[in-house]
């Protein structure tokens, strides 16, 4: 199984991302993606910028570990997670993940496990930019419900 965890601070270009993922790819009966863009608005109001601080090394080991505990627990064959750091503007990929497997219901709820995994557990430290200032801000309790569905 191949796995990669992979931050970056710059763009992430989530086509090109998919294509690199299906290149040469014959022996797997499905692939499931996700795409996470900034919004330009919350609960709080109008967002200009999202800014995912992270601790060089620390962030990092947090996302492959969860890309690991989904190779451990879902009958994958690879893996791919892209996470940006940052300045995110609205609009902009935040989160790409895609996952190979025999055959899709394995996934697509890797996949799904991926997301509430990192939404809830990924070690950054995210602040809301607007017109009325700056907010950081916490997983939800919707985030948190969806991430202890899992029961792991």
């Amino acid at each position: 199984m191949a796995i990669s965890a992979i931050l970056t601070p710059g763009p992430l270009e989530a086509d090109a991302e998919l294509r690199a993922f299906l290149a040469d790819r014959t022996g797997d009966g499905a692939v499931a993606a996700f795409v996470g863009l900034a919004r330009d608005s919350s609960a709080s109001g109008p967002v200009a910028e999202l800014y995912l601080d992270h601790y060089p090394g620390f962030t990092e080991r947090s996302l492959e570990a969860i890309a690991a505990g989904a190779g451990a627990r879902f009958p994958v064959r690879d893996i791919r997670v892209v996470h940006r750091c940052g300045a995110v503007a609205p609009g902009e990929t935040i989160v790409f993940v895609a996952v190979a497997a025999p055959h899709r219901r394995a996934a697509f709820e890797a996949a799904d496990y991926l997301m509430d995994r990192l939404k809830t557990e990924a070690a950054f430290w995210k602040r809301e930019d607007g017109p009325a200032g700056s907010r950081w801000i916490e997983p939800t309790d919707k985030d948190r419900a969806d991430r202890a569905r899992w029961n792991d």
